[in-house]
């Protein structure tokens, strides 16, 4: 019996060991397949661009091929206001992103374009901003702009003034330089904008009155070289909704993308299919707004049969939304076709217009904003011994804290970091105006030594 009993603990014991190897082997085997598995999620995220936009990607079951077959991304941007019950797009703007370059552009379009066909009998309703009311609805605007541009943009987002304004005070705030003093006042709409120059944290209110901003009470308004009046006023809702984009794309805003969602449902109208939409999200969290360019359609202030008009010039926009639209996105040795389907080269052609430029080619204008003439005599200096064609605006800038070199003519960018490098300071911006008579301008600031 005795045997019996130690038989039968040994074949216990045998038992035990055997469960605990069999344990063993089956925790191994399983941690191979977790390590497997990582391994394998690790790749495909490495395979997707790795980081937060890799993640994104490989959550949404995105491979390495998806960014790949992602076409540019193109939509009509319209800011609506309402003036005596009638909505008027105060704001056009044709963005567009590029999730394989990481290049964006945003395009826009004065309010007061004319889009007639005679201009003896042109009427407030051949102006663009019209076309909304006209035609009840965002279509007739998105017609007018694919025949304005020649692009085929077949997406539009009507974006309520108050959205901007609610996603500004969600995100606490943004960080912008104001350009110049802001003084005006119209009781009429009690309309009271009083804002400083310089950098600061601008508020939804802020930002409500630095996107209307034109004209001061006395009647002056930005300078000449930065673009007056409307030109200034859509340069700064430009350069403020750039901004606005790269503080909103901050990874601590990720916590708060509900709130944000819900501003989007409540306050924008669009034709944006959601499915085709959010393949480019894992893409816009890595980009970045130095790749961002922007400019306005070019065109003159006219009077039409009593009326002030803006006429766009089709030739130069032509030229400028194939340089902005097609040319940006394609290599050196390959085919850029424009929105007609005809071949106008290659870029190496269409960029280089003879020999290739150099720092006497480049026309810079500078801006005193160091309040201090031997600061700025210096910085003018340095920049003419290198050789680059440079004259002083007559105009000083208000006291500003940065320095700030805007391309204006999007020349290539060598020549912007050259110029960084001579400075040893300085923010880029490539929100500059086609219209300026200077490739580059700057503003030179106190940070300027």
């Amino acid at each position: 019996m005795g045997k019996n009993k130690g038989k039968r603990v040994l074949e216990n014991n045998k038992d035990k060991k055997s469960n605990k190897k069999g344990l063993k082997i089956f925790l191994v085997i399983l941690l191979i397949i977790i390590l497997a598995g990582i391994t394998a999620i690790a790749y495909r995220i490495h395979q997707n661009g790795g980081g937060l936009q890799g993640i994104l990607a490989t959550a949404m079951g995105h491979d390495e091929l998806t960014k790949k077959d992602l076409p540019e991304f193109r939509v009509l941007l319209l800011g609506i206001s309402r003036d005596l019950d009638i909505e008027l797009t105060d704001t056009i703007i044709v963005a567009s992103y590029n999730p394989n370059t990481q290049k964006a552009t945003l395009l826009s379009i004065p309010r007061d374009t004319y889009i007639g066909k005679n201009k003896k009998k042109a009427t407030g309703s051949n102006k663009i901003n019209a076309m909304y009311t006209i035609k009840g609805g965002p279509e007739g605007t998105l017609e007018a702009v694919n025949e304005i541009t020649g692009l085929d943009i077949q997406y539009y987002a009507v974006v309520e003034t108050n959205a901007l304004i609610k996603l500004v005070d969600a995100i606490g705030g943004v960080n912008y330089n104001v350009p110049i003093d802001m003084d005006y006042d119209d009781p009429t709409q009690d309309l009271h904008i009083h804002l400083t120059a310089g950098e600061q944290l601008i508020d939804g209110e802020k930002a409500e009155y630095l996107l209307r901003f034109r004209h001061n009470n006395d009647g002056t308004s930005y300078p000449t070289e930065y673009g007056d009046n409307d030109i200034g006023r859509m340069r700064t809702q430009r350069e403020f909704l750039s901004e606005t984009m790269r503080q909103t794309l901050k990874i601590e805003n990720v916590f708060k993308l509900g709130e944000i969602l819900d501003i989007a449902k409540e306050s924008i109208r669009t034709n944006i299919d959601f499915n085709v939409a959010k393949d480019y999200i894992p893409y816009l969290v890595e980009f970045k707004t130095e790749n961002l360019v922007s400019d306005t359609v070019p065109g003159v202030p006219s009077m039409l049969n009593e009326l002030w008009f803006y006429e766009y010039d089709e030739e130069e926009t032509k030229e400028l939304v194939n340089k902005l639209f097609h040319e940006r996105d394609y290599g050196d040795n390959e085919e850029v076709v424009d929105s007609t389907n005809t071949t106008v080269g290659n870029i190496a052609t269409n960029t280089t217009v003879g020999e290739e430029k150099t720092q006497e080619d480049i026309k810079i204008q500078i801006v005193n904003g160091t309040g201090s003439e031997e600061k700025f005599e210096q910085a003018f200096q340095r920049l003419q011994e290198k050789g680059y064609d440079v004259t002083k605006s007559k105009e000083d800038a208000t006291q500003s804290s940065r320095t700030v070199i805007t391309n204006q003519k999007h020349v290539e960018t060598k020549f912007v970091d050259e110029i960084k490098t001579i400075l040893g300071i300085g923010d880029i911006s490539n929100n500059g105006a086609s219209t300026s008579k200077s490739d580059i301008s700057i503003i030179i600031g106190t940070d300027y030594q």
